[in-house]
């Protein structure tokens, strides 16, 4: 995930057999904010072995609708893809074993000559209405931001400033704050004047302002370009699209992340597999929010490049078996097997890559695309099923990619998938009620808000409501003081390290989208998340 660095690295040590118990209670929510304005390499837990009892099913060329059948012909009758699995408690160490990150910002604003800067933990800065630009009179100023970006934002004068945040209320009014009206109104604008700031020009959408997190990850930029069009800003998230076309390898493939300049990787991380696959997964999710058939197709005429050399790549990865080689997913971690976080995106972007060169007029290659699609969908459920979906196909440990089973990931969700991600929940909770990346990350009791607005997304789009008011209701509780959702909640429920985390805003403005489009006519109350 953005930000591994050594400085918070050995995130993933010694988990629980199955059956385990927690070592403690988990500690109840607790709100740490007034109301101002409102990373670590882990070490995969090698995995168990559990033999499938999922029938091999034939994958030629019969098509999605066939083979699926096929497989489904072979799953027990409660639509479970093997027995079901014993969900692994979550490991919970005792307080004292709790991890203590800073935190490192409160939040980034946009300076009046167009600059960024961060604002200092531990301050209470004050914008001007409607924006991420700091109040040139305000007292508090240079404490904020030190004392060189106060210079800056005091030479505009008020006039500068005032211009400056007059463009972000501008950008706010061009689109739609989800959950508008309710509860959940600060933490979506908050989050959307996030996601603007984070945007630098060139449609570089970075995933936070600290140092480390300055770069470009192709699968952060995926979410943050669909969370951006789904909120009324489809230019900007062509923008950030357009990016990722520019820095994309002539073969297809994506580096783990690239400097916003775009001139490259900052490092030697290589390529992680994952994001090909979401690149075509948010370009379809993005041309599809284009009401109008002639700007759908010229945004796909526009994405065609990017478009094409993806699903080129991703087809050939999976042309063998239906599953690619083993690559680091958002784990950023080696891997010598492959996970699930690195398979399901390839499925979900070639499928989405099918709709959009059928657009474009490349019949021949969506017809291999859709053959790609169903052929590697197809495997995954062979392999990842038996074990209950765990990260690896061969077993071990829950992991939030169950999540990418599902819609909006998938056009259908796999067979038992539903049920292996709500069996995820208890094995990833930690004791501020968020949750881990996975069942066999470390126990220091730091719950990460990615994947916990992650899980809030699905909820709401998968006929969950409750349970995605009740993950809202956590990321509400636990902003920085400026609003902003930070990467990672302790476990006494304090904000820690980078803040804001785009793709953390990214998911919770598309959770509160979902929960708009299918809202009933009395919002549910928050049901209690799954123990």
């Amino acid at each position: 995930m953005p930000g591994h660095t050594g400085v918070v690295d050995d995130v993933v040590g010694t988990v629980a057999e199955p059956g385990a118990t927690p070592t403690a209670t988990p500690a109840p929510v607790r709100r740490v904010l007034s109301g101002a304005a409102v990373g670590a390499r882990p070490r995969p837990v090698p995995p168990r072995r559990a033999p499938s009892r999922l029938a091999r099913a034939t994958t030629a060329t019969l098509g999605g609708v066939v083979a699926l059948a096929v497989l489904a012909a072979h799953l027990p009758s409660d639509g479970r893809s093997g027995p079901p699995a014993v969900p692994v408690a979550a490991v919970v160490g005792p307080p004292t074993t709790w991890a203590q990150i800073p935190l490192y910002q409160e939040t980034v604003t946009l300076l009046p000559d167009g600059t960024r800067a961060e604002v200092r933990s531990g301050t209470d800065p004050t914008f001007l209405a409607g924006s991420r630009v700091l109040d040139p009179a305000a007292a508090t100023l240079a404490q904020a931001v030190g004392a060189s970006s106060a210079a800056t934002v005091t030479a505009r004068g008020e006039a500068g400033a005032d211009a400056a945040a007059r463009l972000q209320r501008d950008w706010l009014a061009t689109g739609t704050v989800p959950g508008a009206g309710g509860p959940y109104e600060p933490m979506a604008r908050a989050a959307l004047l996030d996601l603007r700031t984070l945007l630098l020009p060139g449609g570089a959408a970075v995933a936070g302002w600290s140092e480390r997190w300055r770069y470009v990850w192709p699968r952060d930029a995926a979410f943050v370009s669909v969370a951006l069009a789904r909120t009324g800003h489809v230019d900007d998230a062509l923008d950030v699209l357009a990016f990722l076309d520019g820095v994309q390898a002539a073969d297809g493939s994506f580096q783990a992340r690239y400097l916003p300049d775009g001139s490259g990787p900052p490092d030697d991380r290589g390529v992680q597999t994952d994001g090909t696959g979401w690149a075509l997964w948010a370009a379809g999710l993005v041309v599809a929010e284009l009401d109008d058939p002639a700007q759908r197709a010229a945004a796909a005429d526009r994405l065609r490049p990017l478009v094409v050399r993806s699903t080129r790549h991703a087809t050939a990865l999976v042309a063998r078996t239906g599953l690619p080689p083993a690559s680091p997913d958002y784990w950023e971690v080696p891997e010598r097997s492959l996970t699930l976080g690195t398979v399901v995106p390839l499925v979900a972007g070639l499928q989405q890559a099918e709709t959009l060169l059928r657009t474009t007029g490349d019949v021949a290659l969506a017809d291999a695309a859709a053959r790609a699609a169903t052929r590697s969908q197809v495997a995954t459920i062979r392999e990842f099923g038996g074990s209950g979906y765990a990260r690896y196909a061969a077993g071990g440990h829950a992991d939030a990619a169950t999540a990418f089973l599902l819609t909006p990931f998938l056009r259908a969700p796999a067979p038992g998938a539903h049920d292996a991600w709500l069996a995820s929940v208890p094995t990833m909770r930690r004791p501020a009620s968020g949750l881990a990346p996975g069942a066999g990350w470390r126990d220091d009791g730091v719950s990460w808000t990615p994947q916990t607005s992650l899980y809030a997304w699905v909820a709401a789009e998968n006929g969950e409501p409750g349970l995605a008011h009740g993950w809202l209701d956590f990321l509400d509780a636990h902003r920085t003081t400026a609003g902003s959702i930070p990467e990672k909640v302790l476990g006494d429920g304090s904000p820690a390290a980078v803040a804001p985390l785009a793709w953390s805003a990214a998911c919770v403005l598309l959770a509160l989208d979902a929960l708009d489009r299918t809202a009933p006519a009395a919002p549910p109350h928050a049901a209690p998340l799954p123990r």
